[in-house]
C-alpha cells in the first residue's frame, strides 16, 4: 500500500461533479474541492487506482506532476525539463501531450504543446541518448498541460482511455450516450434499484446496462486498462487484490429493467452489449416503439435519451414525435416518473407537458437538459391551447 501523498484531478461531464465529490469522499479524499467540470483532491496511489476502477461518473483521474506560473513558452519547457519523467515511465513508452488553455496571452497552444513534448524527450535523451516516441492516436502516456491566465499545471493521464469507455459496448449506434453521462441520468433519477426502470429508446443499451452495473454494484473499470499500466511503480499484486476486494463486492438480487428500441441495429447492438456483460438475466429487451408501450408496472422510472436537434434534423417530424410520446406518457405511464435529456429547451411543450425539474447537463459539448416528468393522473395535461 502506498501512502505517499499525491494531488489528483478527476474530470467528468458538466452537473455531475457532486456525484464525483461523493465518490472522491468515500475513498477518504483529503481537500476535496469541487470545480466546473471536475474535482480536485489529494490521495495516494492506492486511491487513484481505486477511484479509476469504480468511479461512475468520472472521465479521467489527472496526477499533477509541476504547478506555477509563467511568462513565456521557455518558462513551461523548463518547468517540464524539471520533472523527473525517466522515474516516472520507461523510455521505450509512447507519449502524447495535449495542452487546455483558458485566457493565456501565448500565441500558439501548438507551439506550447511541442515546447513540452520536447522537453519530455529531452530529459530522456540526455540521461539515456533515447527518446520516447510519439503516438497522437493511442498512447501509452498522456500529459495535459493546463494554462489559465499567467498559471499552468502540468499533469499525467493515469486513466488511459477515457473512464467511461467501461469495455463492454461491443456494438454502438449514431450518437450513442457516454456511460458516465448514462450513470449520472440514473442517479438523478433516484432509481431505487427495487422498481421498474424502462429505456423505451434505448438505443446501444447503455443507460438499462448502466443501471443494472449500478444495482448489482458492478464496477466500472473492472474488464480494462489504465494508464499508470504503464508507470514504472504500478504493483500488480496490490492492483490485484483491490479488484479482488470490489469483486467481493458484487450482488445478487431481482430486478426489473427494461429496454427497448423502434430501430432493428440498435435493438441488435443494446442486445449484443447486455450479453457482454452477463445481464440478460437482469435486462428485458425488445424491438418496438414507445408510442406502443404499455406500463409493466403501476410505478416506475423512465429514463431516456431520445432524438434531438444533432440526431434527427426534421423538425415537423420530431415534433410529432414529441406529441406521440406525450400521448403515451400520460395513458400508460400514470403514476411513473419519466426522465428526458434534450438540448431543446421546448421539450416539455413539444410533450404537452409541464416538467417538475430541469437539471442543467452537458452531452458532450451540447447544452442540455434532464427533464422530470412526474406521471400523476391529471396533474401534467396543460390547460392550455398551445399557440
Amino acid at each position: 500500500m502506498s501512502l505517499e501523498k499525491i494531488s489528483l484531478f478527476a474530470t467528468c461531464p458538466r452537473g455531475l461533479e457532486k456525484f464525483l465529490f461523493n465518490e472522491i469522499r468515500s475513498l477518504d479524499g483529503q481537500k476535496i474541492k469541487v470545480h466546473d467540470g471536475g474535482v480536485s483532491f489529494n490521495g495516494n496511489q492506492d486511491s487513484m487506482h481505486s477511484l479509476n476502477l469504480t468511479s461512475r461518473y468520472a472521465t479521467r483521474v489527472l496526477k499533477r506532476l509541476s504547478y506555477g506560473q509563467f511568462k513565456s513558452e521557455n518558462d513551461l519547457y523548463q518547468a517540464a525539463m524539471k520533472v523527473k519523467w525517466d522515474d516516472i515511465f520507461p523510455v521505450n513508452k509512447t507519449i502524447k501531450v495535449s495542452t487546455t488553455s483558458i485566457k493565456t496571452s501565448l500565441k500558439s497552444i501548438d507551439f506550447v504543446t511541442l515546447k513540452i513534448k520536447d522537453a519530455i524527450c529531452d530529459v530522456f535523451n540526455q540521461k539515456y541518448k533515447l527518446r520516447p516516441n510519439v503516438d497522437v492516436r493511442d498512447p501509452d502516456i498522456k500529459v495535459h498541460l493546463f494554462l489559465e491566465k499567467n498559471n499552468f499545471i502540468i499533469y499525467i493521464d493515469s486513466s488511459g482511455k477515457p473512464l467511461y469507455q467501461r469495455g463492454y459496448r461491443q456494438k454502438t449506434i449514431e450518437a450513442p450516450l457516454k456511460e458516465n453521462l448514462a450513470a449520472g441520468i440514473i442517479t438523478l433519477s433516484d432509481w431505487d434499484f427495487k422498481e421498474p426502470l424502462l429505456d423505451p429508446m434505448c438505443g446501444s443499451g447503455t443507460l438499462p446496462i448502466e443501471a443494472a452495473m449500478m444495482a448489482l454494484n458492478i464496477y466500472p473499470g473492472m474488464n480494462r486498462t489504465f494508464g499508470f499500466h504503464h508507470w514504472h511503480d504500478f504493483d500488480k499484486e496490490v492492483f490485484h487484490k483491490i479488484k479482488v476486494q470490489l469483486k467481493e463486492k458484487q450482488i445478487e438480487k431481482e430486478l426489473h429493467i427494461y429496454a427497448s428500441d423502434i430501430d432493428r441495429q440498435a435493438f441488435n447492438a443494446a442486445s449484443t452489449n447486455i450479453d457482454q456483460m452477463g445481464l440478460k438475466p437482469y435486462i428485458r429487451i425488445n424491438n418496438r416503439r414507445f408510442e406502443t408501450s404499455n406500463a409493466p408496472n403501476d410505478h416506475g422510472v423512465i429514463v431516456c435519451n431520445p432524438p434531438y436537434g444533432v440526431r434527427l434534423d426534421e423538425s415537423e417530424k420530431l415534433l410529432e414525435s414529441y406529441q406521440l410520446w406525450g400521448s403515451v406518457l400520460k395513458k400508460e405511464f400514470s403514476g411513473w416518473r419519466a426522465y428526458f435529456i434534450s438540448n431543446d429547451i421546448a421539450f416539455p411543450r413539444g410533450l404537452r407537458l409541464s416538467a417538475s425539474k430541469k437539471t442543467p447537463l452537458y452531452n458532450g459539448a451540447l447544452d442540455c437538459r434532464l427533464f422530470e416528468f412526474v406521471m400523476v393522473t391529471g396533474s401534467n395535461r396543460k390547460l392550455k391551447q398551445e399557440n
